[in-house]
């Protein structure tokens, strides 16, 4: 029987001889594959004609449908993973960067009435962004400095005192305006508070301004004035403080100290300032409760290189 099957082999139309093997057929049934078809030389479907070849491997091992190396199963398996990367891919390009650290936003009035801290704009925070940042150059932090000093010194004008003011216009009309009260002068705490003295001149070009050079002790850090020199009439005048950092609070309350030995009233003293910290803003306004404060921002970490940054002597 063995020998009369391998003497019947069977021919294709092109006359060449295939084994039962070659032909998609068992060695014992003889019946095609199933889900497969033939095809004659026309490309139309006959009976008992041959298969494309395949290897000997894929022939000889029956695929079983739900075994996990059928092909469709494969393909699923294949398929599985690519559709979830996809999924993971779109996800990641539709999601948000995580937030950055916060920033400390003070409640209302935590520090009371005399406090004020400049509206917060993109602007605004991308200036305090450019001086925080290690690796600003010098000259572009400077530049970006005087700007936020420009909006500062701007905003601590508008707590000075002003009086009504009629002006007469060129069309012949008259305008009911607002006009500074006399008496208005800055004091500039040496050496960083200098760096806001051009900005003060470039809004109130005639303005006296006076300075304290206030030194802290390098073992106790306790302040002590070294240098004061102010107008003689300062004691008749608003005050415009100007100091751009504050950690704790200490150099501040010596300079108001030595104005207050001057006999300027502590309501008259406006404070402004860039960057300062929260716990400096409660000892400043704990021991001059009437004086009042004017910040672009308050956070637990103060950018203490600004001075040398702004001089170049870092």
């Amino acid at each position: 029987m063995v020998e009369l099957e391998r003497q019947n082999l069977s021919k294709n139309e092109n006359g060449q001889e295939t084994s039962p093997a070659d032909s998609g057929m068992s060695s014992v049934s003889m019946s095609p594959a199933p889900n497969q078809q033939g095809s004659d030389k026309n490309g139309t479907g006959g009976g008992g004609v041959a298969l494309p070849p395949t290897s000997s491997a894929s022939t000889s091992t029956n695929v079983v449908p739900n075994s996990p190396t059928s092909p469709s199963k494969a393909k699923k398996l294949d398929a599985s993973p690519t559709s979830k990367q996809t999924v993971v891919i779109s996800r990641r390009a539709v999601a948000t960067p995580p937030p950055g650290p916060l920033i400390y936003t003070p409640k209302e009035n935590e520090f009371g009435q005399n406090f004020k801290i400049l509206p917060v704009s993109c602007q605004i925070r991308e200036l305090q962004t450019i001086i925080r940042d290690k690796n600003t150059s010098r000259s572009d932090f400077k530049f970006y400095a005087d700007r936020l000093i420009r909006l500062v010194i701007e905003d601590s004008l508008n707590l000075l005192p002003f009086r009504r003011h009629e002006i007469m216009t060129p069309t012949g009309s008259t305008y009911d305006g607002l006009k500074y009260e006399r008496g208005n002068c800055g004091v500039s705490i040496v050496r960083s508070g200098e760096s806001m003295e051009a900005g003060l001149r470039d809004c109130c070009r005639s303005i006296r301004i006076g300075k304290i050079l206030v030194e802290s002790d390098a073992d106790t850090h306790e302040a002590h004035v070294v240098y004061a020199r102010f107008p003689d009439d300062i004691q008749l005048r608003k005050v415009l403080l100007m100091y751009p950092i504050m950690s704790t609070g200490n150099t501040v309350i010596k300079s108001v100290n030595v104005l207050k030995e001057h006999l300027v009233h502590e309501e008259n003293i406006i404070l402004a300032n860039l960057f300062c910290t929260p716990a400096a803003v409660r000892t400043v306004l704990s021991t001059f409760p009437n004086m009042k404060i004017l910040t672009s921002e308050v956070h637990p970490i103060a950018p203490n290189h600004f001075g040398q940054r702004y001089f170049g002597t870092d």
